[in-house]
């Protein structure tokens, strides 16, 4: 899949695995889609976080780039993931757990207000980026540590990076191309065991 052509990954995952797939690969090698804050404005909308008008900042940026290396550190600790490629730059779990919940902190808390002799509702709301990233934690926190813990899996197809929640019991990979590459190098790997070689 080339950038151009770039279709944001798995569309039937939560958003916050969705985030953790802002790291990808192909035969080019590792992408990651969050390199510019323009970046990060396209996936957003692409994926349907809501950051009303306002564009992101390149501190936002740093800010979905740390939650997304949090998540992808806790979705390897959760699902005992060992691909040297899927490793994320946030080593620490302390430090990725600290990183989710400030994150998660920042949704903006209904509150209610007398302005003018009349009842007003407000909130606690920072900028848009922040508080669609603290929408995007809040649901993290509760795929680690709801009842769908269990259900999140690193894909192991060759060359995948990505995790996935398994929603159905046949399903070992994030998509039809992973399984599909799975197959293959499976099929590859038994014509080669049983071919003699010269």
């Amino acid at each position: 899949m080339t950038r151009s052509a770039r279709t944001w990954v798995l569309p039937e995952e939560p958003v916050s695995v969705r985030l953790m797939g802002t790291i990808w690969a192909d035969t080019d090698g590792l992408h990651d889609d969050l390199e510019t804050a323009s970046g990060l404005d396209a996936w957003m909308k692409a994926v349907g976080v809501d950051q009303g008008t306002a564009s992101a900042t390149s501190n936002e940026l740093a800010e979905a780039r740390a939650l997304r290396d949090s998540l992808r550190r806790l979705a390897a600790i959760q699902t005992e993931d060992t691909r040297p490629t899927a490793v994320s730059h946030m080593t620490d779990a302390s430090r990725a757990v600290d990183v989710l919940n400030t994150a998660a902190r920042r949704l903006p808390i209904p509150q209610l207000q007398i302005q003018n002799n009349a009842f007003r509702r407000t909130s606690t709301a920072t900028t848009a980026v922040p508080a669609a990233l603290a929408g995007i934690a809040t649901e993290a926190v509760n795929l680690f540590g709801g009842p769908d813990a269990q259900k999140l899996r690193a894909c192991q197809a060759p060359g995948c990076v990505l995790y996935f929640v398994k929603t159905h019991h046949r399903r070992e990979w994030c998509s039809i191309a992973c399984g599909n590459r799975a197959r293959a190098a499976r099929h590859y790997h038994r014509i080669r065991q049983t071919t003699p070689q010269d």
